[in-house]
């Protein structure tokens, strides 16, 4: 298990690319409680203890039913106090094992309290506070708050699962009140949080729900959940993000204009294509989804700079790169934009050509960084030839991503993710993605999520997961006779539901061996 505490936003994306990935919710809720029973087992005896767990209605409730269940198993009894009535808004894991706890009347007493009148005398050794996990955000209300009060009362010693609750997972906040725990048994991982409310927290151990950490490493819906912010009805146009793109040429005008669809179909708000004039106009009747800045001369050259420069300040995110080419002036305009970006410290992807002149000029790049090359590209980037060997290459991607100080995405059969510290394998995709602009598709949903301002790191896994599951499904469709387009046009099916991609990743991930 790795040392690194986990924040709960992380937690929660784990349990959804581990169900993904074939580990059942069902399963990991039954080993946490388990684990917490046992622990709770290894300090008192079933003959001198009565054990209270308060229980709420999402999974750190259902982790407290089965942790009641095992404790009565060990000859505890055992009285569950529900904060709400049954019926009431339970997950299937939840709803399932309160079911089972109908039928042990003998050992297990059974409380529903809607309402904080309702809330009986408590007279025991032991008391569980399995009321809220690591997901609590706002102060607690009615009758958690309550629940909460109560716990601290009794003259009992006190257990948590996972986080006492009123506890922020993340920041070690009190959220109004918290339950002032003995002993906290978190799941998988120390929570960050944890390490600021050891007041509350008691004693910390960390118990095991049956996920190995090689699953930490594998892309998967959970990290799609990261980056997708919720639409509010008050939302404006330009509140989720404006892309500016810096690419095209007399030669190339189909990649830019790529990304900017791509980018669309992913949620930006607003994309700028900046191009040279004959290649703007080109791209502008693509579609009437495109707005294009015509620059002067038929490449990139340093005379363009100063029209692109007010653009660089109102764009959220900038991609730089795409069917640029490789003219003198246009490496030259390319160093000069950098240095603009630098200055605004806007967060920027670099692809195709912009990563081979950033290349020949090495210069410092300070602003958040994104670099999505393939194998050719990283070899020019680095000057390393990469391995064969899957697990070798993420060793030298990790290395190069410190050297460089940003986000490196290296595309292939499995695409290779790091930021210089974590490493991610994305499994998605197919051979039929070989056909060109793909790249730019990828390069248009990084960077929507950048101009949204997610996590660098976040942004290129789920970018990386979401282009090859939409490739993916036009392959289950079409075969390999795949245009880009069509990619685009899944980009919707997979973040609307990533989880529908999971049977296709089955037979994909029993072909991927370390």
């Amino acid at each position: 298990m790795s040392e690194r505490a986990i924040t709960g936003r992380e937690m929660r994306s784990l349990e959804i690319n581990s169900e993904y990935f074939g580990f059942s919710r069902l399963q990991m809720m039954e080993n946490a409680g388990r684990n917490v029973a046992n622990e709770i087992a290894s300090r008192f005896t079933p003959k001198d203890t009565r054990i209270a767990v308060f229980c709420g209605l999402g999974g750190n409730g259902g982790d407290g039913f089965v942790a009641a269940r095992h404790l009565a198993c060990l000859g505890f009894k055992v009285d569950i106090l529900l904060a709400g009535k049954s019926i009431d808004n339970m997950n299937e894991e939840t709803r399932k094992n309160w079911q089972i706890l109908q039928f042990l009347t003998d050992t297990i007493t059974l409380n529903e309290l809607y309402d904080s009148s309702l809330i009986p005398d408590v007279n025991v050794e032991v008391v569980v506070d399995a009321l809220l996990g690591v997901g609590l955000k706002g102060s607690l209300r009615p009758p958690i708050l309550q629940l909460v009060k109560k716990i601290n009362e009794l003259k009992a010693f006190c257990v948590s699962i996972d986080v006492p609750t009123g506890i922020d997972s993340d920041s070690g906040e009190v959220l109004g009140d918290a339950v002032r725990s003995d002993l906290t048994v978190t799941l998988h991982k120390m929570k960050l949080g944890l390490t600021n409310a050891e007041e509350y927290a008691g004693e910390i151990v960390v118990r095991e729900i049956g996920l190995p950490s090689e699953i930490e490493r594998f892309v998967g819906p959970g990290d799609v959940s990261l980056v997708i912010q919720p639409r509010h009805p008050e939302s404006h146009k330009g509140h989720f993000g404006r892309l500016l793109i810096v690419g095209g040429s007399e030669v190339f005008s189909g990649a830019p204009a790529l990304v900017a669809l791509a980018a669309l179909r992913t949620g930006v708000d607003i994309t700028y294509v900046v191009a040279p004039h004959r290649t703007a106009y080109e791209i502008a009747s693509m579609s009437p989804n495109l707005i294009t800045i015509k620059l002067e001369g038929d490449h990139l050259n340093p005379r363009n700079v100063s029209v692109i420069k007010p653009y660089l300040k109102i764009a959220t995110a900038i991609v730089v790169g795409p069917g640029l080419g490789m003219h003198k002036d246009t490496k030259e305009a390319v160093k000069d934009i950098l240095q603009l970006i630098v200055d605004e410290g806007t967060p920027l992807l670099l692809d195709a050509d912009g990563l081979k002149a950033f290349a020949e000029y090495k210069q410092r790049i300070t602003s958040p960084l994104v670099l999505t090359p393939h194998a050719g590209e990283y070899q020019l980037l680095t000057g390393k030839e990469l391995p064969t060997d899957v697990r070798k290459r993420a060793i030298d991607v990790q290395k190069s991503a410190q050297e460089l100080g940003g986000v490196i995405l290296l595309k292939g059969h499995v695409d290779i993710i790091s930021d210089g510290e974590r490493v991610k394998f994305n499994l998605t995709g197919n051979p039929g993605m070989t056909v060109g602009g793909t790249g730019d598709i990828l390069s248009g949903i990084v960077g929507a999520f950048l101009a949204q301002k997610a996590d660098l790191f976040d942004a290129a896994t789920a970018g990386a997961f979401i282009n090859g599951a939409a490739g993916d499904f036009v392959q289950h469709e079409k075969g390999y006779h795949m245009v880009p387009t069509d990619i685009i046009d899944c980009i919707p099916k997979v973040m609307c539901n990533p989880m529908s991609h999971q049977t296709m990743q089955k037979k994909r991930i029993n072909q991927f061996l370390f």
